[in-house]
């Protein structure tokens, strides 16, 4: 048994977060939960200090979520583990790397800059372009720039009266200043999850929708499943993947008649969708991987 000292950053209780912990703890003998909620950094001490252990001391950190849910300060959060990354800590996937994505702005922007096909999308904090760009779109789904698993999205209908129109938008404004609006496509019923680990393709799972719900997450009742997409889906996630230099990501991707759009590059993963639909076991991959990767 290894003698190496790992810790899996989560949410302590959840699912995924304690069975990556179960599977490092088979393979090293030592388990360490980290909330981030209760770390301390000391910059003078150049400590990262949680319940008593340095976690500059660590051979490993691995981040399986950040938080319950994304808001601006998850990147204050990643901020202290590139600490830890500064003391000679290896941090998977890297801080720097996960910065990148828990922004959905800065996610969609560099994916652009890749050539990733996206569906059409404009960024605004004017009501009133706002408001042409939704007439445009017909229906616009609205983000905001910290959310998973389509918390706070909303549909607005470009066909209404103006009044009506800008009323929904400034309701939108209220929590994201910000307004990040994408042309709302329409899907089969479903939406693909491609699976990444160190950058090599490992499978894909489908969410099914069970309901007559605009999107097809798990919150909203879909269903995961079993899908193999074909080779120019998989090339396009993997290229979109590679912006980031992640350890293990999932790459949301929804197919369309003019072909595969990519809606976004996860930070940490989805473990659950990828043992459910797929048959992987995300957690003892990712072990093996996070092992290998710090043995010298």
């Amino acid at each position: 048994m290894s003698k190496l000292k790992i810790a899996v950053v989560g949410i302590p209780g959840k699912w995924s977060t304690e069975v990556f912990a179960d599977a490092l703890e088979h393979r090293t003998g030592f388990r360490l939960v980290v909330d981030m909620a209760e770390v301390c950094l000391d910059l003078s001490a150049g400590s990262l200090m949680y319940r008593g252990t340095n976690l500059c001391d660590l051979d490993g950190i691995v981040v399986k979520k950040i938080s319950a849910e994304y808001n601006p300060g998850v990147l204050n959060r990643l901020e202290m583990l590139r600490f830890a990354e500064s003391r000679g800590v290896r941090v998977f996937s890297p801080a720097t790397s996960m910065l990148g994505l828990i922004n959905r702005l800065s996610c969609t922007v560099t994916m652009r800059q890749y050539g990733i096909p996206m569906p059409d999308t404009v960024v605004t904090e004017d009501i009133d372009e706002a408001m042409t760009v939704v007439r445009q779109f017909s229906a616009a789904v609205c983000k905001p720039l910290f959310s998973t698993k389509a918390r706070g999205m909303c549909i607005i209908n470009g066909q209404q009266e103006d009044e009506a129109l800008a009323t929904e938008l400034r309701q939108f404004q209220l929590a994201n200043p910000v307004m990040y609006l994408q042309r709302k496509i329409d899907l089969p019923g479903r939406d693909l999850g491609l699976v990444f680990l160190g950058g090599k393709y490992i499978g894909s799972y489908a969410r099914v929708s069970q309901s007559d719900s605009w999107n097809t997450t798990i919150n909203s009742g879909g269903r995961y499943t079993l899908v193999e997409p074909p080779a120019e889906t998989i090339e396009i996630a993997q290229r979109a993947q590679a912006a980031f230099n992640l350890d293990f990501t999932t790459v949301d991707v929804a197919e369309t008649d003019n072909g595969p759009v990519v809606f976004e590059v996860s930070a940490f993963g989805g473990f659950r969708g990828a043992l459910e639909g797929a048959g992987i076991d995300a957690a003892a991959l990712y072990s093996d991987y996070v092992m290998e990767s710090i043995r010298p």
